[in-house]
C-alpha cells in the first residue's frame, strides 16, 4: 500500500501479520503468492501465510470486518450509471472474491486445502466439496465468476474504461453472486 514499507524483513512481516494486520490484509494472503526472489525468503512467506491464514477465527466477527471492508470499496467505487459494473457492482466480482475469502478464512483451521492458490472458482469447487457451501450455489457462482470475468476481458479489450454491461444481460450471474453471498454471510 501507499503507507506500507516496501521492504520488511521475514521476521517483521511475520510480527506485523500476527500481531498488527487488518482482516482485509489477512484477505489479500488468500491470493498471494511468492512469486521472485530467494528461495528460502518465498518458503519463510507461504510457512507464514499459511499460519496467518489457519488461525482460528471467530465466524461473526471475521464477518463484520468483510462485510465493513465490502461496503468501504463500493463507496471508493460509485457507479453513477445505470450499468451495471462487473467488478464492483454488488452482486459483482467483488463480492464474489469477498465471500471466497471469508470461506477461506473461516474455514482453513479446519480445512487447510483451501489455502491452496487455486483461483476462486476452483476455491469455490472446493468449499462445496468439504460442505461449506452447497455444490449448487458453488456452481452457479462459479459459471457467473467466469463469464463477469469474460466479459471484463472482452470490454478492457476493446479499449472501455469501464466493463459495464446493461444489468439484464448479467440477470442470472447476478442472482447467483446474490444467492452465494446471502449463503455466506446470512448463515455465519
Amino acid at each position: 500500500g501507499a503507507s506500507g514499507l516496501l521492504v520488511s524483513s521475514v521476521d517483521a512481516f511475520t510480527h506485523y501479520q500476527v500481531q498488527d494486520a487488518w482482516v482485509w490484509e489477512h484477505q489479500a494472503l488468500t491470493r498471494a503468492r511468492f512469486c521472485a526472489g530467494d528461495r528460502t525468503v518465498g518458503i519463510a512467506f507461504e510457512r507464514i501465510r499459511l499460519d496467518v491464514l489457519q488461525r482460528q477465527r471467530e465466524p461473526k466477527a471475521l464477518a463484520q470486518a468483510v462485510l465493513e471492508m465490502r461496503q468501504r470499496m463500493r463507496e471508493a467505487h460509485p457507479n453513477p450509471s445505470d450499468a451495471f459494473d462487473l467488478k464492483h457492482d454488488r452482486n459483482g466480482m467483488v463480492d464474489i472474491e469477498f465471500a471466497v475469502q471469508f470461506l477461506v478464512l473461516a474455514h482453513a483451521a479446519a480445512h487447510p486445502s483451501l489455502c491452496e492458490n487455486l483461483g476462486n472458482i476452483a476455491l469455490l469447487a472446493r468449499a462445496a466439496s468439504l460442505g461449506l457451501i452447497p455444490v449448487a450455489i458453488a456452481a452457479a457462482a462459479q459459471d457467473a465468476y467466469r463469464t463477469y470475468r469474460r466479459r471484463q476481458h472482452q470490454l478492457r479489450m476493446n479499449g472501455e474504461r469501464y466493463a459495464r454491461v446493461p444489468p439484464e444481460q448479467v440477470s442470472d450471474h447476478r442472482a447467483a453472486a446474490h444467492a452465494l453471498w446471502q449463503y455466506v454471510f446470512e448463515t455465519t
